[in-house]
């Protein structure tokens, strides 16, 4: 299994987000949410088009609401659970976002385990 280096577990400030573009096409492809010690990631692509054309984040690295308490989709304002990824409110109710594995190590270090994601 591929693992590729994203960030430190510090480099994503608790209750916050983060894109990453690991295969350098110009736009984030998944994205981080930091709650504690623990860090959930997803595909930057919303499940209303079909996971494909619409990212989520609606400036660089602002996936989540005011509140910090949901994930939001600048494009129509979906709200999802951060934990699950399911759509709480909005166009794809019920629908999930699609889950990306990742690993931290030892040393607090964030690696994509690449196997999880097509490269699209």
């Amino acid at each position: 299994m591929e693992k590729i280096w994203l960030c430190a577990l510090a480099d994503i400030e608790d209750g916050n987000s983060r894109g990453f573009d690991p295969f350098d096409r110009g736009r984030d492809s998944l994205f981080l949410v930091r709650k504690g010690l623990q860090i959930f990631a997803w595909r930057n692509a919303c499940p209303h088009r079909g996971y494909e054309g619409s990212t989520m984040a609606w400036r660089k690295n602002a996936y989540l609401n005011s509140h910090r308490n949901r994930i939001i989709c600048s494009s129509h304002g979906a709200q999802f659970h951060i934990e699950t990824g399911e759509c709480l409110a909005g166009p794809c109710l019920g629908q999930r976002l699609e889950p990306v594995s990742v690993q931290i190590d030892k040393s607090n270090q964030i690696y994509w385990l690449i196997n999880n994601m097509q490269e699209n």
